[in-house]
C-alpha cells in the first residue's frame, strides 16, 4: 500500500508539474529547458522530461531557432474546443427558453464527448413535473433524440467508431440493431429531426434537431424531452417543427445559414 501511494503521489507530482509548464510559457512566451528548471526548482533533465511529455501532445513546441519552448496547436484545439461549446451555450440560452416557454417542456443542449451524448445546458419549461436534471448528463448515443440527431450527421469514421460496440438496450424500445438504427438516422438526415420514444427510459420521449457552426457542420443538437403523455405521436410533428426551427436559429447565430438546400452538412 505504501509503495502504491507513494507512485500515486509521484504521478499527481509531475501533473503538477507539467501543467506548471504551460503556465510559465503562458506568462512568459518563450522559455528555455535551463529557464524552465529553474523556475520549477528542478534538475534540467526533469524539466526536460516535463517538455518532451507536453510535447508529446504537442501542448508545446521549440521556436524555430531549436532553443526555446512555446505554447504548441495542442493548447489551440483545446482552447477551440472549449470556445466552440462556451458559443453553443450562449447562443441557444435565450432562444431555448423561449422553445421550452412555447412548448411547456424541457429543452436540452448536447454535443458529441468521446462516446457519449454529453448535455451541456438545459432549460425547463413552465410545466409543473421536471423529473430530469439533464445538464452535465452523458448518455449512449443511439438511445435519445439527440444521440440520432449526433449520430446522422457524425462523419462516417466517426459513426464506426460510435458503433463498434454492441449497442446497449435500455428498455424494450431501446434499437439494437444497427441496420434498423441506420435506416432511422437515413429518416434524421432526410426530415431534420430524430425521435426517441421511451427508448432511453419508459415514460419518456425526446425529439431533437442538428445545431451547425459556420461551416455547416452539425456540433450539438437541441431537443424537447418530457413525459410521453405529453408527447404523444399525434403532437411530435408539431413539437418537431418548432425545435428544428429553435435549432436554425442557434445555427444562425452561429454563423450558419444554409446551403442551397438547407440542410447542415455530414460528415
Amino acid at each position: 500500500m505504501s509503495n502504491e501511494m507513494e507512485k500515486d503521489g509521484a504521478a499527481v507530482q509531475s501533473v503538477d508539474r507539467a501543467l506548471s509548464v504551460l503556465k510559465l510559457l503562458a506568462r512568459h512566451g518563450e522559455l528555455g529547458v535551463s529557464e524552465i528548471a529553474a523556475q520549477l526548482g528542478v534538475h534540467r533533465s526533469t524539466a526536460f522530461r516535463l517538455i518532451m511529455t507536453v510535447e508529446m501532445h504537442e501542448l508545446v513546441e521549440q521556436t524555430a531557432d531549436r532553443g526555446k519552448y512555446r505554447l504548441g496547436v495542442g493548447i489551440l484545439r483545446l482552447a477551440g474546443a472549449t470556445t466552440a461549446r462556451l458559443d453553443v451555450v450562449r447562443e441557444s440560452r435565450a432562444i431555448g427558453e423561449r422553445l421550452a416557454a412555447s412548448v411547456g417542456e424541457t429543452v436540452n443542449v448536447a454535443i458529441l464527448d468521446r462516446d457519449e451524448v454529453l448535455y451541456v445546458d438545459q432549460m425547463a419549461g413552465p410545466s409543473a413535473l421536471q423529473a430530469h436534471n439533464w445538464a452535465g448528463r452523458r448518455v449512449a448515443v443511439h438511445a435519445t433524440s439527440n444521440g440520432k440527431v449526433l449520430l446522422a450527421h457524425a462523419p462516417a469514421e466517426r459513426f464506426e467508431e460510435l458503433t463498434a460496440k454492441p449497442l446497449g438496450m435500455f428498455t424494450e424500445r431501446t434499437v439494437t440493431d444497427l441496420r434498423r438504427l441506420k435506416r432511422e438516422l437515413d429518416e434524421v438526415r432526410e426530415c431534420g429531426y430524430a425521435v426517441a420514444a421511451d427508448e432511453l427510459e419508459i415514460g419518456l420521449t425526446a425529439v431533437a434537431a442538428p445545431i451547425s457552426n459556420a461551416e455547416g457542420r452539425v456540433v450539438a443538437s437541441m431537443s424537447v424531452s418530457g413525459p410521453t403523455f405529453r408527447l404523444p405521436a399525434e403532437r411530435l410533428p408539431s413539437v418537431a417543427q418548432q425545435v428544428m426551427e429553435a435549432a436554425d436559429q442557434v445555427s444562425s447565430r452561429l454563423g450558419w445559414h444554409g446551403n442551397e438546400n438547407g440542410r447542415a452538412l455530414t460528415g
